[in-house]
Parts: C-alpha cells; structure tokens; sequence
C-alpha cells in the first residue's frame, strides 16, 4: 500500500524542485530562483523548516526543476518569472526555456542551453544509467527528451500520456514523470513511452511538483502550492 507523509516544509515559499544529493537536499524556490541545499533528516526549526547547510541565488528564472550531475546543478528555466518579481537581465524569455547549469557553491551560470524545439519546460534529470544525457520535458509537444550535453543534441523522444508534466526521475527500468494537473506519477518505457506503472496522489495529500529519489529508496516530491516536501513509499 502506498503512504504518503508530509516531512517538512520548504525553506521557500513555491519550491517547484528538488534533488537529493550526498550532500543534503537540495530545494529551489520558483520566483526567487534561489537555491538552498538543507539537511533533510536533520531537526526542524521553529516553523517546521529544516536547517540549511548552503543556500545560493541563480540566473534562473521560474524554475521549474532541479537535477544533479556532473558536479553540477542543472536547472529548467520555464521561461520568464515577470509575473511574480521584476524582471531581470539573464531572465529566459517569455515561452521560451532554457536549461542552465550552475555551481553548487557559488550559484554562477557555468552555460545555458535552450530548449530544444522552444517552449517550456518543468522537468528535468541528469541519466545516471547513461551518464552524459539529460531528459527534459518538452513541453511544446507533450514529450520527454533525453539531450546529449556534450553537444546539446537530442538523441531520443518519448510521448506523454498526460498534460502539465513535472518532476522526473530516471530508474534502471524507466523514467518517472509528475503529472501535476492529473495527479499521477507515471513510470515510461524509455523507447516508446509506454506506461509501465503509476502512483495516484490523492486530493488529501500536497499537489506533486518536483520529484527526487532519497536513499531509503522512497519518492520525495515537492509541492509549489503548500510548500510541503512529502516522501511515498511502497
């Protein structure tokens, strides 16, 4: 049977991603774009908030996911953030994402890269079955796309089967995908798309954003409405 616990609340308001590392978790706040790294089994503050290790600002904007690879922090920037807080100069422009790569110590841009095909984009995940890719949500055509760094080239795409794709998380035997508006985290073929499994998030627990995997092999996903972070199990 599947459980669903509220663990701690999000040192930001609207965190909308979030990856566990060695070193701790990592959350990312939606308008601030700021990034905090925090002990996630550590003792909660006053306000039920866990303590945080290191917290850096980034050139993101709306971010809508966070990833872990390379020694790096990856970052999907949906687009402009205009609608929450003045704009700012290496802000994505408006519809148009783009993926940046940044220093987990100092927050600084290493490089960033557009979307392939253009819009947004709510997802993203570093392959560590096939080290060197990244999968994105390709949202301008309801897709998943698994993008080779080193060139910035697509090398496969796979269909979604519902709107509003977030958090994603890569297994040996698949890919997970948040379905936020849906309310499902669907586990795809990585050829074909084809569904393999699913985790339905009932009204009563926090809405599914991001969506990382722990050590304990739980889900831990974030809610950008709440500010709750929750762990599944199975």
């Amino acid at each position: 049977m599947t459980s669903f616990t509220n663990l701690f609340r999000a040192p930001y308001a609207v965190p909308n991603g979030l990856q566990m590392t060695d070193d701790g978790l990592w959350i990312v706040d939606q308008i601030t774009d700021r990034l905090m790294l925090v002990e996630p089994s550590g003792e909660l503050d006053y306000y039920g908030v866990p303590m945080m290790i290191r917290d850096i600002p980034s050139d993101s904007s709306n971010t809508s996911g966070m990833a872990w690879g390379e020694d790096s922090l990856w970052l999907a920037a949906n687009g402009c953030a205009d609608k929450w807080r003045p704009q700012r100069s290496k802000d994505a422009s408006k519809s148009m994402g783009e993926v940046l790569r940044v220093d987990p110590k100092s927050g600084e841009t290493i490089s960033r890269h557009p979307i392939p095909n253009g819009g947004g984009t709510h997802g993203i995940e570093y392959d560590n079955i096939d080290p060197g890719h990244l999968w994105l949500t390709t949202l301008k055509n309801q897709t998943l796309s698994k993008v080779r760094i080193s060139d910035w080239s697509v090398q496969h795409v796979i269909p979604l089967p519902y709107k509003r794709a977030h958090g994603v998380v890569r297994v040996e035997d698949g890919v997970w995908v948040v379905h936020t508006g849906d309310r499902v985290i669907v586990k795809l073929d990585v050829e074909d798309g084809t569904e393999l499994k699913r985790i339905t998030v009932p009204a009563s627990e926090p809405e599914p954003h991001g969506l990382s995997a722990d050590p304990d092999n739980r889900f831990l996903y974030c809610d950008a409405s709440s500010g709750w972070v929750v762990a599944i199990e199975e």
